[in-house]
């Protein structure tokens, strides 16, 4: 498909606008663009311009709460709970990973809670912040059914991503950023935005038969990792970020793009700590676990080990000194969402 190229700095102010026509005060504007053009970055484009459409949809009917009355309430000096009051998600998100990193600068080990909340892009963002804080980082969220329980034929779990980051003490973070599932559900959105295809073995259609069909594969089931393995994970993190936090659950999420009947209710949970806990030398330890593991014999065609974060490091870099290439279709969302009349 046909791309254009844009001008970092011009096109965060053009969506800065863009979320202040909608009625997204400046810091709000600015903390959301940040974490849309941070996904075009490093490459996840199914989490970056490609939504930003649907948050502003959210917000003109009002589903989206541009103007939040966020509250903070402390549970104890490591814990705290945030009510985002249905604020968009990334402006809860920043608000409580940068708790989240206070507390446990202060005690050694912060958690922070999050409830009516939405989409909040990327978790690895927020595990980054904690990172460069020299603190370890544990984040779940819930999002709407995509993946069935297993033995189950209906959808209910989200793809519900496990993020996990560690500082190296080298250039590159270690950040473990995956849903649950084969792929993520914007990738397949995507596909289905654009008519391509998605990979095969990673979606059923409404009738359970397997599909490459973007667009059958959104009104089927996705397939998660490891079959009931990572059914359970999704568990796991529907229990975490939903019924730990007060939000929604058990396929109560609210799909963005499709269900505006009213807010999402996500629930995330963010925990951080900090690397010297329990040993002193934390650095040189994970320096020589990533060596030692870099150093295996490797198989055909692999040329490097590599960790989790090292390709979106390698991408960010490389994206960084670059415009940013977007499609006929963002351009146009552009344009509509520059002219819309509210």
């Amino acid at each position: 498909m046909e791309k254009v190229n844009l001008k970092k700095n011009i096109l965060k102010k053009e969506i800065v606008k863009i979320f202040k026509k909608f009625g997204l005060k400046n810091t709000h504007a600015i903390i959301s663009a940040d974490a849309l053009i941070n996904a075009e970055l490093v490459g996840a484009h199914s989490h970056g311009l490609s939504r930003l459409k649907m948050y502003c949809e959210r917000i003109a009917k009002k589903i989206i709460n541009p103007k939040p009355k966020i509250k903070i309430k402390k549970i104890s000096q490591s814990i705290s709970l945030v009510d985002a009051d249905d604020s968009i998600g990334f402006v809860a998100a920043d608000i409580a990973i940068k708790k989240s990193i206070r507390n446990a600068k202060k005690t050694g080990i912060g958690m922070v809670a999050v409830k009516k909340s939405g989409h909040y892009g990327l978790s690895g963002y927020y595990a980054e912040q904690a990172i460069k804080k020299n603190l370890i980082s544990m984040i779940y969220t819930g999002a709407p059914p995509a993946v069935s329980p297993y033995g189950a034929s209906k959808s209910l779990f989200g793809t519900n991503p496990i993020c996990f980051g560690t500082p190296t003490g080298l250039k590159v973070p270690f950040i473990l950023d995956t849903s649950i599932s084969m792929i993520n559900r914007g990738k397949i959105r995507l596909a289905a935005r654009t008519n391509k295809k998605i990979p095969k073995g990673v979606a059923l259609d409404k009738f359970g038969n397997p599909t490459t069909d973007a667009k059958k594969a959104l009104k089927g089931v996705q397939l998660p990792i490891g079959s009931f393995k990572g059914s359970g994970l999704a568990w796991m993190v529907d229990i975490l970020s939903g019924v730990f936090t007060g939000s929604n659950h058990a396929g109560r999420v609210k799909d963005p793009f499709d269900d505006f009947s009213g807010p999402q209710n996500i629930g995330h949970l963010f925990i951080t700590f900090k690397t010297n806990l329990f040993v002193k030398n934390y650095n040189n330890r994970i320096k020589d676990n990533i060596r030692t593991i870099k150093r295996l014999p490797k198989i055909k065609d692999i040329k490097k080990i590599m960790y989790p974060g090292e390709n979106k490091f390698n991408r960010f870099k490389l994206n960084s000194k670059k415009d940013i290439k977007v499609s006929k279709i963002i351009k146009k969302d552009l344009e509509i969402l520059n002219n819309y009349a509210l």
